[in-house]
């Protein structure tokens, strides 16, 4: 995977960055495993909105992917690299032993024609799915599941992965991208290796226009508002504000917004650094 830099020949190239598409095999989805989807442009179902700064944006079709990977011991072949416009990393076709399809997400590493499988007895190799039991202490994983057979919910996007660090009794200990050590159930399933598309984070979209391409809408600041629109509102010239605040007038920028008395907060060994 890699990235281009674009040539200055217009203003919208000047400071474009993007990925490049070289790892990619398939220009069309699967149409067994794809969807329409609607957008709502952030409304709701009596047309008042209730998500800002939401609209526009390219038709895209929703691609099922498979989190639970709950096929073991069906060896699949990977058929295809395929981009996905719902999420930052690309995604493999699986063509199963007997005769499925699927997609999953495509770990670093993953070609095409190579052979995935899931389940206990699955060898601990880049693409494979296996519980958190049967994996050795120090792999590279992603795609984690946080209760058995839920499917995955952790480490999902680009370039993203987890590391398993060590095992207590029914459970084991996972340093989390985010910095977080915590625990969670050897039963619960995980992929090996790292997300693909790592470069992701290095891309620069160059100009608003491709923002509102993916359906963003422009954002405007709380200190531009009048003080009847926002708490930071109004004043005289450009006024910083005060304290960084929410439209609802909840402080931001430092205030703790994570549930003192949270369930999984006993799984949690170490907090994410800040």
């Amino acid at each position: 995977m890699a990235i281009r830099k674009l040539k200055p020949t217009t203003p919208g190239q000047r400071h474009k960055i993007i990925g490049a598409f070289d790892t990619i095999t398939a220009s069309a989805p699967e149409k067994s495993l794809v969807v329409g989807k609607r957008k709502t442009g952030g409304r709701n179902n009596t047309g008042k909105m209730t998500m800002r700064y939401i609209g526009g944006g390219h038709k895209q079709k929703y691609r099922f992917i498979d989190f639970k990977r709950t096929k073991d011991g069906i060896p699949a072949t990977v058929k295809s690299i395929e981009y996905d416009p719902n999420r930052t990393a690309r995604i493999a076709l699986l063509y199963y032993a007997d005769g499925a399809k699927a997609y999953m997400l495509a770990p670093k590493g993953l070609e095409v024609g190579q052979t995935v499988m899931s389940g206990a007895e699955a060898a601990p190799e880049v693409g494979n799915c296996l519980p958190l039991a049967n994996i050795p202490v120090g792999t590279i994983i992603h795609n984690i599941e946080l209760r058995p057979g839920q499917g995955a919910k952790m480490v999902r996007s680009a370039g993203a992965f987890a590391q398993l660090t060590s095992r207590e009794g029914t459970y084991v200990v996972i340093k989390m991208p985010s910095g977080e050590t915590r625990r969670i159930l050897s039963a619960c399933k995980a992929t090996i290796g790292s997300v693909s598309n790592e470069e992701h984070a290095l891309e620069r979209s160059g100009k608003a226009g491709r923002s509102r391409w993916l359906g963003r809408r422009p954002r405007n600041r709380g200190v531009v508002m009048n003080p009847v629109d926002h708490p930071m509102g109004g004043g005289e010239g450009r006024a910083s504000g005060g304290h960084p605040r929410s439209r609802k007038g909840i402080y931001t920028k430092g205030l703790k917004t994570r549930a003192p008395k949270k369930h999984s907060s006993k799984y949690i060994i170490e907090r994410r650094k800040k």
